[in-house]
C-alpha cells in the first residue's frame, strides 16, 4: 500500500524527465490518462480574469463575486436569474471549444494506444477532441446534463436545446419564467448533472462507462501500463491520484508518470517507477 504523503518532488532535468515519458508512452501496452481540473485550464477553460469579465461583467458589477465558480454557489434571489447565471455558464464551459487545442493534442499522443480516460472533469472537452466515448468515464457529472432536483428517477436530461434558448432569451439577467427546466416525470425543478452530494444521478450511461472503466484495468493490469495524470489536484485525490498511486505500487512493469504545475508529487515508495513533471501542461504535451 503506499503512503498518501506526497513527499517525493519533481526531480532532475525537464527534458530528460520528457524523454523518459516519451519513452514510457512508446513502450506501454496501455494507458489510462487521469485529467482533472488543470488539463481544461491548460486548454483556457479559466474561470477568472478576461474570461468571466467578458461572460459575467453584469453578474459581477451587481454581486460583487469575481470568478465563476463563486457565481455559482451565489444564492440568486429567483429561479430565472439563478438559470441565466448558469445558463452562460453551461454553454461557455460546455458547448463553445476550448481557446487552446490541448485536448487535441493528447489526443493526437494516444490515438494509436490502447487507452481510457477517467476525468473529474465536467465540460465534455474530450469527446469534442475526438476521444472514443466507449473510452471515457466522467465520473463527476457532465455540464451537458440535467437530473431531476428530488431525483424522482435515476435518469438524466440533455440540455443543449434548453440552455441555448435560456441564453438567447434571457434579458436584465433573467430567463423568462416558462423556461424553467422542469423535470418531465415528476414536475420538479430539474437541476445541473454534477456530483455535489448524495442526489447526484448515475444514470445508465454513467453506470456502462464506469463498468468499461472498470474491465479495462482488470484486463489490463499486469502488462506495461503508463498511468498519466494531468492536472489532478488534491480536492478529490481518492478518485484518480491515490487509485493511480496504488494500481502502480501493485504493478512493478507499469510506470506513474504525473505533469502538473506545483503538484507534481508521488509518495517515496514510487521513486523507481515514476515520472514528475512540475510544469504548464500545455507546454509539456506540445513537446511531446
Amino acid at each position: 500500500m503506499c503512503s498518501k504523503k506526497p513527499i517525493m518532488r519533481s526531480t532532475g532535468n525537464y527534458w530528460d524527465n520528457l524523454r523518459r515519458l516519451r519513452e514510457a508512452l512508446d513502450k506501454a501496452d496501455a494507458v489510462v490518462i487521469g485529467a482533472g481540473a488543470g488539463l481544461s485550464t491548460a486548454a483556457g477553460f479559466t474561470y477568472t480574469g478576461e474570461r468571466f469579465e467578458r461572460y459575467f461583467s453584469d453578474f459581477a458589477a451587481k454581486y460583487g463575486f469575481s470568478d465563476m465558480y463563486s457565481g455559482g454557489f451565489y444564492p440568486y434571489p429567483a429561479p430565472e436569474e439563478f438559470w441565466a447565471y448558469w445558463s452562460r455558464y453551461i454553454f461557455i464551459n460546455r458547448y463553445l471549444d476550448p481557446p487552446k487545442p490541448v485536448y487535441d493534442g493528447l489526443l493526437r499522443l494516444v490515438r494509436d494506444k490502447d487507452y481510457f480516460v477517467i476525468t473529474t472533469n465536467v465540460d465534455h472537452c474530450f469527446q469534442k477532441a475526438g476521444f472514443d466515448k466507449t473510452r471515457l468515464f466522467y465520473t463527476q457529472g457532465d455540464y451537458g446534463l440535467f437530473q431531476c432536483s428530488e431525483p424522482c428517477c435515476q435518469e438524466t436530461f440533455d440540455n443543449e436545446d434548453a440552455v441555448r434558448q435560456m441564453v438567447e432569451r434571457q434579458r436584465d439577467m433573467r430567463i423568462p419564467s416558462e423556461l424553467l427546466p422542469r423535470c418531465p416525470h415528476c414536475g420538479k425543478p430539474l437541476t445541473m448533472n454534477l456530483r455535489a452530494d448524495n442526489k447526484f444521478v448515475e444514470d445508465d450511461g454513467w453506470r456502462r462507462a464506469a463498468a468499461r472503466y472498470e474491465s479495462f484495468l482488470q484486463t489490463r493490469g499486469n502488462g506495461r501500463v503508463l498511468f498519466l495524470e494531468l492536472g489532478v489536484g488534491f480536492n478529490t485525490p481518492g478518485i484518480i491520484k491515490y487509485p493511480f498511486w496504488r494500481m502502480t505500487a501493485r504493478n512493478k512493469a507499469a510506470v506513474y508518470a504525473c505533469i502538473n504545475s506545483g503538484q507534481a508529487v508521488c509518495p517515496p515508495e514510487l521513486a523507481g517507477q515514476a515520472i514528475l513533471l512540475d510544469a504548464d501542461i500545455a507546454r509539456a504535451l506540445q513537446s511531446l
